[in-house]
């Protein structure tokens, strides 16, 4: 059996699938020598690979010479690019690529000087160069494949696995081009001596050169040079083989020398073949051997609307426009001009765009050679595509999934081995351009491998920034942890001591802040607290009563001034501060009348300390800014009271009999100038002292309201003069700036309403026939008096006066007590004894003493007067008061 090498000495070849027979127009351009064409002004240098892989070495305004690089790398990929003339670096900026999308990219914009002046050529002999440095050589040539794929050829003169056959590719299968062909008629001998440094490089078993039968010319010139060239004998042949479409392709062309196939997604390298064009042979000798760069290349120039078509050197870089013009191009309407062949070129959308080291060709056909794109139809699944297919691929299920956009699924049907040869365009009954599906199919899926890769990329990066944040707090916390452990190693007792306490405080103030934001408790919290608390020890130890009394003084005292400092001028804050002052006399009143109501009664030198500790409580009070408002609403303060009030019942009597006796001698002297009016009696000016009894505490309530529906009602028959008899009857609250027809059962159903539940009190329990009921006249006349000498004394002095106080303060006010001596003590003592003594006394003749007619008399009398002069006091108090001097308690 016959090896692969036999079978290639002996010229065996090998029959590829797929393909077609093009008609040949070779004839137009191979006619004729590889010509010149006159310099451009102008030149674009493509530098796709700037930013990527390199930078540029020139910027605007450097002059430059032939061969000069423009860009520099040192990336494996990166590719040199050159000048192609000497000139003037005008612009670097984006122009119009040599695509069949005409996308924008980078380009050196170069204007010649029209001398095409070389740059310094360094040339050296083959034996003194080593294989590293031929290689350097090349790829700072910028040498790519010349065969149209453009991919780097000092890549392929270096790959890693043992090369057995080199195949130099000669057979230029497209139907217009010829370039190859003129090249291997014109410099066979250069062909060879590119040929012969791969060679050194590779050092294969065999060196195949392959044309197409159809090159007559060409492969005898090959022949001749390879018969005189210094290669090994034996070593290197030149094949002929068919005229065939693709042949040309580097898979199908090694299938046909060798029948091996190359595995899909494979490259021929693995199979131990590599194939270059001859263009790419000769380049290598110029490069190495001449030390010339790839600045210029062979281009076909053909169609029938060009007047001179042939083969040209054009220098990478030369505008399209330029050449067509130079070969005498007559354009037609709709013209199309398509760089490469027929079957794999594309037209161009713009004609202002450079030769490229890939293009081979340039073609601007007449209508009648290359027809209009005709309309595409529906496929009709006749399988010619298939049939035609040189990859064996199925170009009907490619198209379905390309055109429905599952590039997913026609990656699957191995889309990445079309070689895009347009066979199965060409062979298509309905005119469907299947190659321009592909293509498109193609650039999707890389974009999408493009993405993948730069989200990849982004994820390793961030991946990377979190294990260096990470590492760096790990740093800084081992760093803190040292340098705390240095500092409490070098701390002393007394150190600890401090920040111990430091922390102690901080801890304390965070406490503090949370109990203020969270506290509920009111003002009168914490000194109802002190007051019960002082009521119970004074409970437990009777003999402190007058530190229990000096106790309650104090806490009255410190509130009254708290409540000045934190008090503003808006009217609920003095509000509230009156109240907190009435809560306190009221509190302090009850604890003290209750202790003397339970105990023994007190020694001379207890009761001195409790006047002067009561002395010095009502000074502080007298002084500060603003003191309690008085509550004038007789119904509203009635439904505040609670049974706390009720029990100082016998200690205001005796007050408010003072005060009704001496307002009823000012109410005589002027009487003829007042006149009856209807003013509520409030009961908050009558202080309460302790009472347990239930049954009292609904006796006193009744009979309070009895006694001011009493008042009214004889008042009103003072007036008119009538005898009528009284009559009960429930009516609502009457307000209290009414006229004196209200009726004057209203005061009684309020008091009556505001007696606990628990204590049943009806309006028709209390008769005004009933004689009990008569006596307590009397009572309500009292109370009217000392309601208008209270409102009488706070329009004189302009100042609020608590009335809410006991007995002992109405001598201290009568006395002008200031700072008290030995002899005021002894006075206010005596006083307050006296008027203690006559709590009992005096509450049981008011509700059992007869009241005669003459006295009945008298009072309705007292009481119209007082009533008047109490109006008349409060209309000038309320001239001159503040805004804030009239409160109102629901």
């Amino acid at each position: 059996m016959l090896t692969l090498l036999d079978q290639l000495d002996k010229g065996t070849l090998w029959r590829s699938p797929g393909g077609i027979h093009p008609p040949e127009v070779k004839f137009l351009s191979n006619a004729t020598p590889i010509g010149q064409l006159p310099l451009a002004s102008t030149y674009l240098v493509p530098v796709p690979q700037v930013g990527e892989n390199c930078t540029l070495a020139v910027k605007v305004g450097d002059s430059v010479l032939k061969g000069t690089p423009l860009t520099q790398g040192t990336s494996i990929w990166h590719l040199p690019v050159h000048a192609p003339t000497s000139g003037t670096i005008v612009a670097i900026e984006p122009r119009a690529s040599n695509h069949a999308s005409a996308l924008p990219v980078n380009t050196c914009v170069i204007a010649a000087d029209g001398k095409d002046t070389w740059c310094e050529l360094v040339q050296h002999q083959l034996d003194d160069l080593s294989h590293q440095q031929i290689v350097d050589k090349v790829r700072s040539a910028g040498i790519a494949g010349m065969g149209g794929a453009a991919f780097p050829t000092h890549i392929k003169l270096n790959p890693v696995s043992e090369i057995d056959l080199v195949i130099i590719n000669g057979v230029e299968c497209e139907p217009y081009i010829s370039a190859d062909d003129r090249l291997m008629r014109e410099y066979s001998q250069d062909i060879l001596a590119g040929i012969g440094i791969i060679h050194r490089l590779l050092t294969p078993k065999r060196i195949v050169i392959a044309i197409e039968d159809n090159k007559p010319e060409a492969a005898k010139a090959m022949q001749a040079a390879v018969s005189q060239c210094g290669l090994p004998a034996g070593s290197i042949r030149v094949t002929v083989i068919p005229t065939k479409y693709p042949s040309g392709g580097e898979k199908q062309l090694i299938q046909i020398i060798t029948g091996r196939e190359v595995p899909s997604g494979s490259i021929p390298a693995k199979l131990g073949i590599v194939v270059h064009n001859v263009g790419t042979a000769f380049a290598i000798h110029q490069a190495v051997n001449q030390g010339k760069p790839l600045v210029e290349r062979v281009v076909t120039v053909t169609g029938k609307n060009v007047g001179k078509p042939g083969n040209y050197w054009l220098p990478i870089g030369t505008p399209v426009d330029h050449v067509l013009t130079a070969t005498e191009f007559t354009p037609e309407p709709d013209q199309k001009v398509i760089i490469g062949g027929p079957m794999m070129g594309h037209a161009l959308a713009n004609i202002q765009v450079p030769i490229l080291k890939g293009t081979n060709c340039i073609l601007v056909p007449r209508s009648q050679e290359i027809g209009s794109s005709p309309e595409e139809k529906a496929c009709i699944r006749c399988g010619e595509c298939a049939t035609a297919c040189p990859a064996l691929l199925l170009p009907q299920q490619l198209f379905w999934h390309a055109k429905a956009e599952e590039y997913d699924k026609a990656a699957s049907y191995n889309l990445k081995d079309c070689i895009e040869c347009g066979c199965c365009s060409y062979v298509c009954p309905s005119d469907i351009p299947l190659v321009e599906y592909y293509r498109i199919a193609k650039s999707a899926l890389k974009q999408a491998a493009d993405e993948k890769q730069q989200a990849e990329r982004a994820k390793q990066r961030f991946d990377a920034r979190l294990a260096r944040l990470e590492e760096e707090k790990l740093a800084r916390e081992a760093k803190a942890k040292e340098a705390a452990e240095r500092r409490q190693a070098t701390m002393t007792g007394t150190d600890k001591n401090a920040v111990a306490e430091a922390m102690a405080r901080i801890a304390a103030k965070k406490a503090a802040a949370a109990q203020a934001a969270t506290g509920g408790a009111t003002i009168e919290q914490p000194a109802t607290a002190e007051l019960n608390a002082t009521a119970t020890d004074t409970t437990a130890a009777p003999k402190g009563k007058a530190a229990v009394a000096a106790a309650i003084a104090r806490a009255k005292a410190k509130k009254t001034a708290q409540a000045n400092a934190e008090s503003t001028k808006s009217h609920g804050v003095e509000t509230d501060s009156a109240q907190i002052d009435s809560s306190v006399d009221v509190n302090a009143t009850e604890s003290a009348t209750g202790v003397i109501a339970q105990e023994a009664p007190l020694s001379q030198k207890d009761k001195v300390a409790a006047a002067i500790a009561r002395a010095k409580a009502k000074k502080a009070a007298q002084q500060t800014d603003t003191a309690a408002l008085e509550h004038v609403d007789t119904a509203d303060s009635t439904s505040e009271l609670n049974a706390a009030d009720d029990k100082k019942a016998k200690v205001a009597a005796a007050v408010a009999r003072a005060k009704a006796k001496k307002a009823a001698q000012q109410a005589e002297t002027a009487a003829s100038d007042t006149e009856v009016s209807n003013t509520e009696v409030s009961v908050n000016d009558v202080s309460v002292s302790d009472v347990n009894d239930a049954e009292a505490i609904k006796k006193a309530k009744v009979a309070a309201a009895v006694a001011r529906a009493k008042a009214k009602k004889a008042a009103q028959q003072a007036e008119t003069n009538t005898e009528n008899g009284l009559s009960q009857t429930a009516t609502p609250a009457v307000d209290s700036t009414a006229s004196v027809h209200a009726d004057v059962n209203a005061d009684a159903e309020t008091v009556v309403n505001a007696v606990p539940p628990d204590i049943e009190v009806s309006i028709t329990d209390v008769s005004i026939n009933d004689a009990e009921a008569i006596k307590k006249a009397k009572v309500a006349a009292a109370i009217a008096r000392a309601k208008a000498k209270k409102i009488a004394a706070s329009a004189e002095s302009k100042t609020d006066t608590d009335t809410e106080i006991e007995s002992v303060d109405v001598i201290r006010a009568e006395a002008n007590v200031a700072s008290p001596s030995i002899a005021a003590i002894n006075t206010i003592t005596t006083e307050a004894e006296a008027v203690l003594s006559s709590v009992e006394p005096t509450a049981e003749p008011i509700e059992t003493a007869p009241l005669s007619s003459e006295e009945l008399k008298k009072a309705r009398i007292a009481a119209t007067i007082a009533k008047a002069k109490a109006k008349k006091a409060a209309l000038a108090q309320e001239a001159n008061a503040s805004s804030d001097s009239s409160v109102t308690n629901d």
